[in-house]
């Protein structure tokens, strides 16, 4: 194998995402060959250097792999939890590859959540210039008019910037219509922290519940909370596609910088 920049070895290896893996080499805790290195230029041949974090050699996987799950709430989305909660990791029963959750939902939200070794398709997923729509359903406190939820498409100002959503519909679950609270389904393309819980709260309504139903071009359909299922042929194919075309957008915005 080519030699290849460590922080993409890093994040191919599952360890971390890119640009976290450039933190972990500028900060010294990488070595290759028993030397610190903290040039984010610095190459390396994973098939015969060996390049440690934190003092743990790290291993390209042989294979990738690919995995869906509906996370109940309660499952923190990390590989492993400091206070010992149960994380999404512990809920996959029978898989033995090493995989890593693909962005992160909330402790208290629930859903569609994708999990790989595939350290180049996340980071493709995962970037906030590639554009990858989520579609996340929403239980609000009150009743929000007609005009609050235009302005979720036309725009609500955060602390970290503009923030909108590109489509945005209540939902009829079929139950008789609540006069306290609502229920709307909307689509984002971005990933920052608590993004649909905090551009909910600056309409004035609150979220009570939060789902995530919908990933790139994956569902959920047939799972129930805390199962999980490999992805089909024919959806990982549309999803690379998928991650092609958001790694192209965000080597773009690179370019433009």
């Amino acid at each position: 194998m080519a030699e290849d920049r460590l922080q993409k070895i890093i994040a191919r290896a599952g360890i971390t995402s890119r640009r976290k893996a450039e933190g972990l080499i500028t900060a010294g805790r990488v070595r290759v060959d028993g030397k610190i290195v903290t040039e984010l230029g610095a190459k390396a041949d994973p098939e015969t250097a060996r390049i440690e974090v934190d003092g743990n050699a790290i291993e390209l996987p042989r294979a990738w792999s690919y995995i869906i799950i509906n996370k109940p709430p309660g499952a923190v989305t990390t590989a492993a939890d400091e206070f010992d909660r149960q994380t999404v990791l512990d809920l996959l029963k029978g898989v033995d590859a090493r995989v890593f959750p693909v962005g992160r939902l909330d402790r208290d939200a629930e859903g569609l959540l994708l999990l790989t070794n595939d350290g180049d398709l996340a980071a493709a997923l995962t970037h906030p210039a590639g554009e990858v729509p989520k579609v996340y359903r929403t239980k609000l406190k009150g009743q929000p008019t007609d005009k609050a939820l235009e302005q979720l498409m036309f725009g609500v100002d955060l602390e970290d910037g503009l923030a909108r959503a590109e489509y945005v519909h209540r939902v009829d679950l079929g139950r008789r219509q609540s006069r306290t609270n609502a229920w709307i389904e909307l689509t984002v393309t971005e990933g920052r922290n608590h993004l649909v819980k905090r551009m909910c709260a600056a309409i004035g309504h609150p979220v009570l519940k939060l789902r995530r139903m919908k990933f790139a071009n994956l569902d959920m359909e047939g799972l129930r909370p805390g199962q999980h299922r490999p992805l089909g042929k024919d959806e990982l194919r549309k999803l690379r596609a998928i991650a092609r075309t958001a790694g192209r957008k965000r080597d773009a915005s690179r370019r433009g910088k």
